[in-house]
């Protein structure tokens, strides 16, 4: 099952290289193109980070060792 961070991590090298590209193609020279089809992987990099950020999954609560075991 594919998640919100597997598709982060595809987007961030098909958009970085497709932005650059197209702007390449639209007639903007390679040291603008670069940095602007950047933009959009430094912006998937942040969403993912700071606001879906991960979250530890909460572990199901286990009694401490000697209590309530039936020994």
């Amino acid at each position: 099952m594919m998640g919100y961070y597997d598709l982060v991590l595809g987007l961030i090298p098909v958009s970085f290289v497709g932005l650059t590209a197209l702007f390449l193609l639209v007639g903007l020279s390679m040291t603008v193109a670069v940095p602007l089809g950047s933009l959009a992987a430094i912006g998937l990099v942040a969403h993912a980070m700071f606001v879906r950020a991960p979250v530890p999954e909460a572990s199901p609560a286990v009694a401490p060792p000697g209590r309530g075991s039936a020994e």
